[in-house]
């Protein structure tokens, strides 16, 4: 397969018109100059597919940095239908069910690719086992190794720490202190296993950094971080996971004029490649959010400046949208979906196009050690979005998808459409 005359976007930088060539998975050529795409196209065989992409822009397939798929391969399936080839799951169990749905995924083109942190750790009596009696928690910094080693066996790829006293749950409950969550990044660290810490309030964000685990998901909408915050995540080369999308949803006071998320349902290039359910779940559902209830002292602009100070600054920011949606859960932030609005929001955080585009690409593939996706280069797996336009200029032009290949298997969109606009 060939598609020629595509104007690229490498998951780093645009390399302008040329041709890529992919064969068993496996993206094989990247031709950017005029006399080499010639050559090559001029020595394809009469059976080798070429694809005119005048008009057309190609990405490396999309990576949402954190979901929650709860074990439906639907969730996995409408991910895929929206070019997100690759999903990272923060918490999912059991476990033998967890590493079933990775297996699987790993192996069907019609999925999208799983990575999971499995079960995550968090205080006895805590959020969320509160409510999860049989969830493993961690009683002290004496029990963390045992904890990370027991979730490594279960094939657990990342170590996900819930760093949360309930307060934005409408509890109070008791939380991971510093002593057990550093333990957690040390145990982790020294397994080979990255860490990623839930914090969406100042004290979390600070403990966790304190502790030294390597990502941060969420921000806080109390506060804007501070300067001082900011430079130490970027002295101590840290990642972060702002979640834009569900912290939209959450908030209770947004200045911007549109609710990016909430607008999903009514755009037609998104709306009319999900279930009615999904549809209905975006405008209407309140289940899953990070935040409930919503404070009055809560505002969604905070997160948009500390996502900007933390870019400034060389943080690594991730595009991810903590969609935990399924069919019987009406959460808004949907997979698949929901990363276009995160990729909105990060724009008008202050990225450029380029650099959000980055941020669900080459980005989070780098900082999970996903070496063979997430750039399109020879030997990388043949991951790839067109898209009609170039959302280098125009972010919301990823939403204008032309077609999709996961592991050089192109994904059957129209049939995909046809069986969500039936459901």
């Amino acid at each position: 397969m060939i598609i020629d005359n595509v104007r690229i976007f490498d998951g780093e930088r645009v390399l302008g018109r040329g041709s890529v060539e992919f064969a068993d998975g496996v993206i094989t050529r990247v031709m950017a100059d005029p006399a080499p795409r010639a050559s090559a196209l001029a020595s394809t065989s009469a059976s080798t597919e070429v694809i005119d992409g005048a008009g057309l822009t190609l990405l490396p397939g999309l990576i949402d940095a954190h979901t929650h798929v709860f074990g439906a391969e639907s969730n996995l399936e409408m991910a895929l239908a929206f070019g997100v080839t690759t999903e990272l799951d923060m918490f999912m169990g059991p476990p033998d069910a967890t590493r079933a749905l990775c297996t699987a995924a790993g192996e069907r083109a019609d999925l999208a690719d799983l990575r999971s942190a499995g079960l995550l750790a968090s205080a006895p009596g805590g959020h969320p086992g509160v409510t999860m009696p049989d969830l493993p928690a961690v009683a002290g910094p004496e029990q963390a190794d045992a904890f990370v080693a027991a979730r490594q066996a279960e094939g657990a790829h990342f170590i996900k720490i819930m760093v949360e006293d309930g307060a934005h749950h409408g509890a109070s409950l008791p939380a991971l202190d510093r002593a057990t969550v550093t333990a957690l990044a040390v145990a982790a660290r020294r397994r080979g296993l990255l860490t990623v810490a839930h914090v969406a309030a100042p004290w979390s964000a600070r403990l966790a950094l304190d502790s030294g685990v390597d990502m941060l998901t969420h921000l806080p909408l109390e506060a804007a971080l501070d300067d001082t915050f900011v430079r130490r995540t970027a002295d101590e080369k840290r990642a972060v996971i702002p979640t834009l999308v569900m912290l939209e949803m959450s908030a209770s006071k947004t200045s911007r004029p549109a609710h990016t998320g909430r607008s999903l349902a009514d755009d037609p290039q998104i709306a009319g490649h999900l279930p009615k359910h999904a549809r209905t779940a975006i405008a209407e559902g309140h289940e899953g959010l990070c935040i409930e209830p919503a404070s009055p002292g809560q505002h969604f602009a905070h997160a948009l400046s500390s996502v900007l100070s933390l870019h400034r600054s060389g943080v690594p920011v991730l595009a991810g949208t903590d969609a935990n949606y399924r069919p019987d859960r009406a959460c808004p932030v949907v997979h698949g979906a929901g990363l276009h609005a995160e990729l909105a929001l990060l724009v008008a955080a202050g990225l450029t196009p380029a650099e959000a585009l980055t941020a669900a690409t080459s980005a989070p593939a780098a900082h999970f050690g996903l070496a063979d996706r997430g750039v399109i280069a020879p030997g990388r797996r043949a991951d790839l979005v067109l898209v009609r336009g170039d959302p280098t200029k125009d972010i919301r032009r990823t939403r204008s998808i032309e077609a999709i290949w996961r592991g050089g298997v192109r994904f059957d969109r129209a049939a995909y459409g046809k069986r969500a606009a039936a459901s």
